[in-house]
């Protein structure tokens, strides 16, 4: 008879070691799964950040490039060129006097 209880008890021991072990694993388990999952998010949320970052900078470098495109169109023009060289740098036709007055 205490053979029996003394195995009965070695075996509750041995199922209860069994689902601690079982109940660590799965804690263990749950754990990483959510510091992983966390990760990734963390990862996805600097991507989308990086993305609406990067397509504002497109548009403002969109903008400038029809600028540039607007001012190489002018640039074709001859008179433009000599319309913005006086102002500019203050050349002169023959006979013509540059007076500059300075702006307040």
């Amino acid at each position: 008879m205490a053979y029996l209880k003394a195995k009965k008890k070695t075996k509750v021991k041995k199922v209860g070691r069994r689902i601690l072990l079982l109940g660590f694993t799965s804690v263990f388990v749950i754990v990483a799964t959510t510091f992983t999952i966390g990760r990734y998010w963390v990862e996805i949320y600097d991507k989308y950040q990086e993305n609406k970052r990067l397509e504002k900078k497109l548009i403002s470098l969109q903008e400038k490039e029809e600028e540039l495109k607007l001012d190489a169109d002018k640039l074709q023009d001859p008179d433009y060129i000599a319309r913005y060289a006086r102002e500019k740098y203050l050349y002169s036709k023959d006979g013509e006097f540059i007076l500059k007055i300075p702006e307040e």
